[in-house]
């Protein structure tokens, strides 16, 4: 699999580009897998991918109960922690909310997390020097890393422009 990572959109682009790649990753990444691509799994994905925004799993159960689907706190989990072990998406542990994987990168890559503070939008950014440093000072300190998680909050380039010509 290649490593692409995408800037931040423009805020009005064409999301079904973004929207139609990721859906068909996620497919072909559970055929990869062995993993059964249910309806259900597909709906949720989809609500988590409709936007470049985090969800929470209560949203994704408001939003699915809208449709006619009540579906429990339990199922909402599970579904993300298979979509989660399959790479589709990912949560954003500063919120407790989830987003899709809009990068098409292996399952260990090493990544950071950009969040925009004003448009709520997330990507992805390849940050491999940031890990080794990350390795070198757990090693110097005989700290055995369980997790790594790299979120950085921000602006992102059309807010922080935004910002500036309101300034």
């Amino acid at each position: 699999m290649s490593t692409s990572f995408p800037a931040f959109p423009p805020q009005d682009h064409d999301h079904c580009v973004c929207l139609n790649t990721a859906l068909g990753r996620a497919k072909a990444r559970c055929l990869e897998q062995g993993i059964k691509w249910t309806a259900l799994r597909e709906q949720v994905f989809l609500e988590v991918a409709t936007s470049h925004k985090p969800v929470s799993a209560y949203d994704l159960i408001d939003v699915l109960a809208k449709s006619g689907k009540r579906v429990a706190p339990v199922s909402i989990y599970r579904i993300l922690e298979v979509l989660q072990s399959a790479g589709l998406v990912h949560r954003l542990e500063s919120r407790n909310a989830f987003f899709a994987c809009m990068a098409d990168h292996e399952c260990a890559a090493h990544t950071i997390t950009l969040v925009c503070e004003d448009c709520d939008r997330v990507i992805e950014a390849a940050a491999p020097d940031a890990y080794r440093a990350i390795a070198a000072a757990t090693q110097a300190t005989g700290f055995m890393i369980r997790r790594t998680v790299v979120e950085v909050s921000g602006l992102c380039d059309e807010c922080a422009r935004r910002r500036a010509a309101t300034c």
